[in-house]
């Protein structure tokens, strides 16, 4: 099929009805195969005990009983009638209020503190070190530090005679990753959803209202803006979510990770190749070539989302048509938008579905401008020796089938209220370039319509 930047057939139906696909950004070769499409997406539950009294509050480390198991807090979002933001709390007022959504460090770091700090020289300083000095200036607050620091070494392998062997200011003095580290944990309050009957019924992001979903998306726009402000040498913030241990979540919590990170990473070199060669390619050979192969899937004013094409697991493709590139910089209507279709999405896909949510953004020392997008991945198969040995990927749903299922399962959540009001399959905007990161404003968007399949 040639170069996937040049060759405009992304997708390709073989005679037998085998669609062979190519992703525009990376080259990355799917097919997907006749009939493979009609398996399960899920299994059933095998555990399904009742929810016990104590299992709502205490279910896992994340959950609202355990506050003092995870690192000090960075900020918490509240509803008391209105929301409030409360930021670094001291060790005392933790459950002074129930956190709806917790901003807390990762116990174990992907890109460390001590990473920061013996490469590039990184200190603890300014408002971390401000935050360190007033929570360990009471009581409760060193026993925490303490506490959550010993059980780390625990966990890394420590032997209870050597952390024995620190007192605890050499044990504390080892905790300043939680003040200054660049991975921090966006934490949702629910382990279960409202109304659960057994230990099965998990709340996942689809089982947020869409108020709520979109405060969790703000904090979490708000968490990376903070990592990018507190450390100089990030370039970049991964955020994503694992949902499920089939997609990589070592805890069935519904969180956001965010890791600072001194590099853009592959996937963006990649786009800001394709871009600097095209600077309308997200449009070319994305939203563009999905229209014309009835790929869109919702819609809203500001964001858009399609079957994506050449993934090597079932992804829908989210896009801001904003002319703003970086998560932070969008209105307060372009994030609840963004934040709108994306609860949609994960709760047309169902609780229980192993998926990732993987953001993309403009990188904040690149000026070549590129959406804010996030891929939402269903872990539905399993990468194996085919796909090893010729890195051809097999995936079990086409993109037809994704818009189908996905689409269908859209209309009866609009019918029902359980999701904001979109615009769905057909009733999407034929009108080409919908994304404005690249372009002046459009001329007035065509009316959406009504008809159509619904």
């Amino acid at each position: 099929m040639g170069d996937a930047l040049l060759d405009p057939a992304f997708l390709t139906r073989m005679a037998d009805g085998t669609i062979k696909q190519i992703n525009p950004s990376t080259g990355t070769r799917v097919w997907t195969v006749p009939g493979r499409g009609n398996r399960p997406l899920s299994e059933p539950p095998t555990d399904t005990r009742p929810v016990s009294d104590t299992a709502w509050t205490h279910g896992c480390i994340f959950c609202s009983a355990r506050y003092m198991e995870t690192p000090p807090e960075k900020a918490r979002l509240v509803k008391d009638g209105d929301w409030s933001l409360l930021e670094e709390l001291p060790a005392e007022q933790l459950f002074d209020t129930v956190a709806e959504f917790r901003v807390v460090p990762n116990l174990f770091e992907i890109v460390s503190y001590h990473y920061w700090h013996r490469n590039y020289g990184f200190e603890l300083a300014g408002a971390g070190l401000a935050h360190k000095q007033a929570y360990l200036a009471s009581e409760p607050g060193r026993r925490h530090v303490f506490a959550v620091q010993a059980a780390k070494l625990r966990l890394m392998g420590r032997s209870a005679e050597d952390i024995a062997s620190y007192d605890e200011d050499q044990i504390i003095a080892q905790a300043d990753g939680f003040f200054a580290g660049g991975h921090d944990v966006v934490i949702a309050r629910r382990h279960w959803r409202d109304g659960a009957t057994t230990v099965a019924d998990l709340a996942s992001a689809g089982t947020l209202d869409p108020d709520e979903h979109e405060q969790y998306i703000r904090l979490t726009i708000d968490t990376m803006k903070k990592l990018y402000d507190a450390n100089s040498h990030i370039r970049y913030v991964a955020v994503f979510q694992n949902w499920l241990k089939a997609a990589g979540a070592s805890i069935d919590h519904l969180h956001k990770q965010l890791v600072g990170i001194d590099e853009p990473g592959a996937n963006t070199d990649l786009a800001l190749a394709r871009v600097t060669a095209n600077p309308n390619f997200f449009n070319d050979c994305g939203l563009n070539y999905a229209r014309d192969h009835n790929l869109v899937i919702a819609e809203n004013a500001s964001a858009i989302a399609f079957a994506g094409f050449g993934h090597r697991f079932p992804t829908i493709e989210v896009y801001s048509k904003s002319e703003q590139v970086r998560p932070w910089e969008h209105s307060a209507r372009e994030i609840r938008d963004m934040s709108d279709l994306l609860q949609a999405l994960h709760c047309a896909l169902g609780a229980d579905i192993a998926c990732n949510e993987e953001w993309h953004h403009t990188p904040i020392d690149i000026e070549t401008p590129m959406p804010w997008r996030i891929n939402i991945k269903a872990r539905t198969s399993t990468i194996a020796g085919f796909e090893g040995g010729t890195k051809i990927y097999i995936n079990t749903l086409s993109p037809q089938d994704i818009y189908t299922r996905i689409t269908g399962r859209l209309r009866s959540l609009r019918a029902t209220g359980q999701i904001a009001d979109l615009w769905i399959g057909p009733q999407c905007s034929r009108q080409p370039n919908p994304l404005r990161y690249c372009l002046p404003e459009p001329a007035a968007a065509k009316n959406h319509h009504d008809e159509g399949d619904d």
